[in-house]
């Protein structure tokens, strides 16, 4: 009779499970005594690859599987359990393959949304891997108005889904699915503090919730909360040492943190598992360059680009070393990559990127600027950019720091004199200026630091808008105190930047040109130093880069022309309301007479002379910006002209300049 048969089946499978949790040897041996008796059963075919992989026999389990996948009537299960196994041996390809196919035969299964998600992160695909991640969460919840909110996550509806989602939580506050479900609503539409708060809960609530925490420890790395997201980051591994996906994320926490070795040792030991990531491959190589090592940085960007042709990011990196040159075979290999119709756009813009480096090189300045240009306006039209709002903001601050602002709160801020500000414009100079001081024997370098914005950004309310946020006028309501407290902030949330236990650091966010107010009011003995460039030069300078994030004017000859002259216009301001508080540097006068501007830097911050500013370019310190090759070598005038080739295309930038064109940096003692 077929029902005891069924019986016995399940019950032997249930004992082979069972095994399975305490002694992976055993459920093999059990898989393997029902397999004899049903051949081709896809469960217990499943269930032994399971216990191969647990025993780290991960090939052995693939040539299992591969032979179950070629039934006609597979299971999910099988083709879950086939994509797991591709991924412990780094076939990320072949994983995400195979899981798709899983969620197509069976679309609620979670196991495989979750992994797939992974996959997709891992394989630096963001996009998809969020929208596999939503899938998993679909696909975990059974209450009809979580199904709802769920599908609505899934359909990019974000409205619907918080609606859904705060009310439910209103019933049930302490279901951390549904808690997570709002975060991830959170984070898409930018909020990422909100998001931060509720996956705090969700983790808290429900610590081994390991979906959570990923989710947690990404948002707190993506808002420069480093210190905290590696502690998630360590919780997860210590739970999971072999995910690659969690040991990606703390890869990329070390390299923020400016600890390169161990960024470089993670990466490295991610690879050396799953050799197939060319995302991960040029990752490392971002972390190579940092640190100096440009030969390994290079091979590793080639490593990437040999694994995903048409990879044009790492093509866009290997441009970016300044100093490459690309072989006329890897000129043509990314003309024929333009070439393809199925070429994700993000891969294209790099590729133009890339390419127009490359003519320049060659001194193909038409055909250059050419990619240039349609690189830029592939990359604009995803921005929401206004360069209306930029000007409005400028007339704010001028109007809230005036002279008697300022006077009349001469007592405020933290008298701490740690703080060395470098601002202006990217691509000005400005990391040729932090190499020079850091090579002091009283300063440390350290990077972009993003607080002063966040600081100034949680002022605002948190808006993303300009137009929406309360900043510079709510500084009209702090106290002396309040500023105080904000300076030793500021101090505390860089302090982890800080490994050499010099008297100084620097911090060379050029946007904080906007926030010198609030940095006098909040550290009034800081120094600030504007580094000022060609408007020409520096402006087109940035129309040939590529950013990885904030700097949202540069692909408009318009947009960046309107906003080099809301800056002079802005910095002007702050030399008559708060005189002799910034030192100006001309980049072109620190190349034409160096050791005049060292000393004049020198000076300005207080420090006695030293003749290794002078040899800056020996300084082996890790440098994250994308003049990091170009700082290692001594100082050549031939980039102060440079524009000069392009010229006969500048005119929108020229028209937008319009007077800040014809401004001198202004002579300063």
């Amino acid at each position: 009779m077929p029902s005891a048969p069924l019986a016995t089946l399940a019950a032997a499978l249930a004992h082979a499970r069972k095994l399975l949790l305490s002694d992976a040897a055993l459920a093999e041996m059990q898989a393997r005594e029902i397999l004899k008796v049903v051949p081709h059963d896809l469960d217990a075919t499943a269930l032994l690859a399971q216990a191969l992989r647990k025993q780290g026999r991960a090939r052995d389990a693939l040539t299992v599987l591969k032979e179950a996948e070629a039934r006609p009537l597979t299971t999910a299960t099988v083709l879950y359990e086939l994509g797991v196994t591709y991924a412990d041996l780094g076939m990320t390809g072949e994983a995400i393959e195979a899981l798709e196919k899983a969620t197509r035969t069976e679309p609620n299964h979670e196991g495989a949304w979750r992994a797939l998600a992974d996959q997709l992160a891992l394989s630096g695909d963001s996009e998809a891997a969020d929208r596999a991640r939503a899938r998993h969460i679909q696909a975990s919840v059974n209450d009809p108005v979580l199904r709802d909110a769920a599908s609505a996550l899934c359909e990019g509806k974000l409205g619907i889904a918080e609606r859904l989602l705060k009310s439910f939580l209103k019933e049930h506050p302490t279901d951390v699915g549904a808690i997570r479900m709002l975060a991830e609503v959170a984070a898409r539409l930018g909020r990422y503090e909100d998001a931060e708060k509720l996956l705090a809960r969700a983790v808290s609530l429900a610590p081994s919730f390991d979906a959570a925490r990923h989710n947690y420890a990404t948002v707190l790395h993506r808002q420069n909360k480093h210190a905290e997201a590696l502690q998630q980051a360590d919780e997860l591994l210590r739970r999971d040492p072999d995910n690659p996906a969690y040991r990606n994320l703390m890869a990329a926490i070390f390299a923020r943190l400016g600890d390169t070795q161990k960024a470089i040792d993670t990466y490295e030991r991610v690879l050396a598992a799953r050799p197939d990531q060319p995302k991960v491959w040029m990752s490392l190589g971002h972390t190579l360059k940092a640190a100096g090592r440009r030969e390994d940085c290079i091979a590793a960007y080639r490593r990437s680009i040999a694994l995903q042709p048409g990879l044009g990011e790492a093509y866009w990196s290997l441009a970016n070393l300044k100093t490459f040159r690309f072989t006329p075979d890897e000129v043509a290999a990314m003309q024929g990559q333009l070439a393809r119709r199925d070429l994700r756009e993000d891969d294209r813009l790099h590729l133009h990127f890339a390419l127009g480096k490359a003519l320049e090189d060659d001194g193909a300045y038409a055909e250059s600027f050419r990619h240039y240009d349609e690189a830029n306006a592939l990359r604009r039209r995803s921005l929401p950019y206004s360069a209306d709002e930029v000007t409005a903001m400028v007339g704010r601050l001028k109007a809230q720091f005036t002279e008697t602002f300022f006077r009349q709160r001469e007592d405020a801020g933290c008298e701490a004199d740690d703080p060395i500000f470098i601002v202006g414009l990217p691509r000005a100079g400005s990391t040729l200026v932090e190499q020079i001081l850091a090579s002091h024997s009283l300063v440390e370098g350290t990077m972009e630091l993003p607080d002063v914005i966040a600081i100034a950004k949680r002022l605002g309310g948190g808006k993303k808008r300009i137009e929406e946020s309360a900043y510079p006028q709510v500084l009209e309501e702090l106290s002396a105190d309040t500023f105080a407290a904000l300076g030793a902030e500021y101090l505390e949330r860089t302090r982890i930047q800080r490994r050499l236990g010099r008297r100084h650091f620097i911090d060379k966010m050029p946007n904080n040109f906007m926030h010198v107010g609030l940095i006098h009011l909040m550290l009034p003995r800081a120094r600030i130093i504007d580094v000022r460039r060609h408007p020409l030069g520096c402006c087109f300078s940035c129309f040939k880069q590529h950013f990885a994030r904030g700097q949202g004017f540069t692909y408009s000859l318009s947009d960046i022309g309107r906003y080099y002259r809301d800056y002079v216009d802005l910095m002007a301001h702050y030399d008559s309301v708060l005189p002799g508080r910034v030192l100006r540097v001309a980049y072109e006068q620190l190349v034409e007479d160096p050791e005049r501007e060292v000393r004049r830097l020198l000076d300005h911050c207080g420090l006695p002379f030293e003749e290794g500013c002078l040899l800056f370019y020996q300084n082996d310190r890790v440098v994250r910006t994308a003049s990091s090759e170009q700082v290692r070598t001594p100082i050549f005038s031939d980039a102060v002209e440079h524009w000069r080739h392009y010229e006969a295309w500048l005119g929108p930038l020229k028209d937008a300049l319009g007077s800040a064109l014809e401004v001198d940096v202004p002579a300063q003692p």
